[in-house]
């Protein structure tokens, strides 16, 4: 059996089979984790136990680039960079699975406001390891996922259709359908300019101007926001909210970001505009 660290050929082969799998997977469709591996035994001339970890690698950087990942393989860290390197050359040569439509048809099960978990923000206190926490964050600015979630607009919009179903569906069930009716999508009648997506209410009448941000990854994924959107975060405290869904497309999950933002998250500058003086 081949030993010693993997060539980008072997890299690219195991990437390859791994979201052979994957796509599988996200459309509940059955497959052979152990026919996979020894195919891949014939083809690259590794261990199936090395296999093995390399795909639970595989997870723990698609982890890092806030994608989906395949539950049976538990992420694990510290692997080579170079790994990086085959996942994002997959991306470059599939680009239409980051613009792909999350499969699950949601929106008749978000008309109940129970079908969306939404839970505490991440906090220090449950934050990964160190070590693991900032392997992850060095893929997220490596390969900008923020900005890439930020520019997927099949991705915005269907995250934006979702919250619009659950604030009307919490409304109706909090026996507002008054204000339900009211509920509107901001950022699709207007465009993104007001610097939220939703306006909808609190059950007792009051305004909530929602900014929707999602991603397919796990909670921590970093997000971008505009300078225009944290603008009207400090100017209308009390109404703004920002709401992040994260694992959209397995299972949506969600928690709420109130004003002052730096409360929660690190804001970090990623341009600057450029005038003649």
């Amino acid at each position: 059996m081949t030993e010693g660290p993997w060539t980008d050929t072997e890299n690219d082969l195991i990437v390859a089979d791994y979201f052979e799998m994957l796509q599988l997977d996200l459309a509940g469709r059955t497959y052979n984790k152990a026919e996979h591996n020894r195919r891949l035994q014939q083809v690259i001339g590794r261990s199936r136990t090395s296999i093995e970890f390399k795909h639970q690698n595989i997870s723990a950087a698609l982890k890092g680039f806030g994608e989906d990942w395949i539950p049976g393989y538990k992420p694990a860290f510290n692997y080579q960079k170079s790994l990086d390197g085959a996942v994002a050359r997959w991306f470059s040569a599939n680009p239409a699975w980051l613009e792909r439509r999350p499969e699950p048809t949601w929106s008749s099960a978000f008309r109940e406001p129970q079908a969306l978990w939404i839970g505490p923000p991440p906090t220090m206190s449950n934050q990964p390891p160190p070590q693991e926490l900032e392997q992850m964050l060095r893929i997220a600015r490596k390969f900008d996922v923020a900005g890439r979630d930020e520019r997927n607009r099949i991705l915005g919009r269907a995250g934006e259709e979702l919250i619009l179903a659950y604030e009307r569906a919490t409304l109706e069930a909090a026996g507002r359908a008054d204000l339900a009716k009211n509920v509107r999508w901001i950022s699709d009648e207007e465009g993104d300019g007001l610097g939220y997506d939703i306006a909808s209410f609190d059950q007792s009448g009051g305004e909530r101007l929602i900014e929707v941000k999602t991603t397919n990854g796990w909670e921590r994924t970093p997000f971008h926001i505009s300078r225009n959107e944290l603008a009207v975060a400090q100017e209308r405290r009390s109404e703004w909210r920002l709401l992040r869904l994260w694992n959209f497309s397995r299972a949506p999950k969600a928690f709420e970001l109130t004003p002052p933002l730096e409360a929660h998250v690190t804001l970090t500058a990623t341009a600057f505009q450029a005038s003649f003086t």
